[in-house]
């Protein structure tokens, strides 16, 4: 999907990052788009329940550009993502406005039948492209694995920092899966996904940033941090390499 010359991720952009990409109506749904329209692989990525934030959209170029792929972020939410200040939950307007959120604009099951359906639209838009996969944060990992196992579009797919992490999910798992966690996840089923993956005979990887927090590749990435950003780098580097090696 790239030449030897571009195995990097371009420079990441600490302050003020200008997308590369564009929007377009897609299958429904307000889309970013970045990467090659006629490229041979295509990635759907999940943003987190933050939506189209700025580090989450340098990630999807990173990816474009490192894979010469397309990738599209399809903004579930409608424009109506979840707000920052909800959380932490320390108020009773907080949780009211966080769980009404998460049961209905986030609904999980509602979600995975979105992105199955969209996936069906692009394979039509997008011809060119023979191999798709999905990458999803937090709350888009939950989605991203659940579209995962039997009759999945997916060549393969992948999640960092996950959100509600259950080790039957990785049991159904029917392509290679990435899962990079923080250490904010429980370490048990971290473990448990990392013994599943590596037995189930399909392949993939689990990985630990031990240092890092759970958000730091999406919306709550700290892009000037001296470590938070290279353990940023070092997330889309490994993500890349992940989607280089099954997206064929």
């Amino acid at each position: 999907m790239s030449c030897d010359a571009c195995r990097t991720i371009p420079p990441v952009i600490s302050q003020a990052y200008t997308p590369k990409g564009a929007y377009q109506t897609l299958a429904g749904l307000n889309t970013y788009i970045t990467g090659p329209g006629n490229a041979a692989s295509g990635i759907v990525e999940i943003y987190d329940i933050f939506g189209l934030s700025s580090p989450t959209l340098q990630g999807a170029d990173l990816l474009a550009t490192r894979l010469n792929a397309l990738v599209l972020m399809p903004d579930f939410f409608h424009g109506e993502a979840a707000q920052p200040d909800w959380l932490p939950m320390d108020s009773e307007e907080k949780k009211a406005a966080l769980m009404e959120f998460m049961s209905a604009r986030a609904d999980i099951s509602k979600n995975v039948d979105a992105l199955l359906g969209a996936v069906s639209e692009y394979r039509k838009q997008f011809p060119s492209v023979k191999s798709w996969g999905a990458f999803g944060l937090c709350w888009g990992g939950k989605v991203a694995v659940l579209a995962s196992g039997p009759h999945t579009p997916f060549v393969a797919t992948g999640q960092t920092h996950p959100g509600r992490m259950d080790k039957f999910d990785a049991e159904k798992l029917t392509i290679p899966h990435l899962v990079l966690a923080s250490k904010d996840e429980p370490a048990d089923v971290v473990q448990s996904y990392a013994e599943i993956v590596s037995n189930n005979g399909i392949g993939g990887m689990v990985k630990t940033y031990g240092s890092m927090w759970h958000g730091w590749m999406g919306a709550r990435a700290n892009l000037e941090g001296e470590k938070s950003l290279a353990e940023y780098i070092r997330g889309y580097t490994q993500t890349a390499e992940f989607f280089e090696e099954y997206l064929k």
